[in-house]
C-alpha cells in the first residue's frame, strides 16, 4: 500500500470546485480509455455507486466505487469532504477529496490509496507514481473546465 496526496490551489470558489470534482462522469473526459457510469439515482451522496470502465471493447476492467462519506461544503464556503471506496475486481483502495477555502479561491486535497490486485509489493510505488500523475491531471483539468451550467 502506497498512498499518495495531490494538493491543487484553484481560483474557483469552494462550491464550484466541489461540483466539478464530484461530477463523477466528467472525470472520464480526462482518463484515457475510460467511461464512467453512475449506477444509482441522483443526487450524489453517501450510497452513490459508479463504475469506471477502462479498456477497449471487451478487453478491460471495471473500477467500482461507492461514496461512503459525503459532506458538501456549507453555504458560507466551508470545506467539503467525500470518501470513495474502490471495490473492483482489479482496482481496490480508497480516495478522499477535500475542497476548502483558500483566500478568494479554494484548495483541493486528494488523498488516495490505489491498489491493483495481484500486483507484487515491488510495483506499489510505480502504481502510486502513475496514480499521482493521472489524478493530478484529472483534478487540474476539472478545475480548468468551463463553468457547470444548468
Amino acid at each position: 500500500m502506497t498512498p499518495f496526496v495531490i494538493v491543487r490551489p484553484s481560483r474557483l470558489p469552494v462550491g464550484e470546485a466541489w461540483l466539478r470534482l464530484t461530477d463523477w462522469e466528467r472525470h472520464a473526459a480526462h482518463v484515457p480509455l475510460t467511461r464512467i457510469t453512475v449506477t444509482t439515482p441522483p443526487p450524489s451522496g453517501a450510497g452513490t455507486r459508479f463504475v469506471a470502465r477502462t479498456g477497449v471493447g471487451p478487453a478491460g476492467f471495471d473500477d467500482v466505487m461507492d461514496v461512503v462519506r459525503w459532506e458538501p461544503p456549507s453555504e458560507g464556503g466551508g470545506p467539503g469532504r467525500c470518501r470513495l471506496e474502490k471495490r473492483g475486481s482489479v482496482v481496490t483502495g480508497w480516495a478522499e477529496i477535500e475542497v476548502r477555502p483558500d483566500g478568494a479561491g479554494s484548495r483541493v486535497v486528494w488523498r488516495e490509496d490505489l491498489r491493483v490486485r495481484g500486483l507484487p509489493r515491488i510495483g506499489e510505488a510505480l502504481v502510486a507514481r502513475c496514480g499521482r500523475l493521472l489524478f493530478g491531471r484529472v483534478v487540474r483539468r476539472l478545475l480548468e473546465e468551463p463553468p457547470i451550467t444548468g
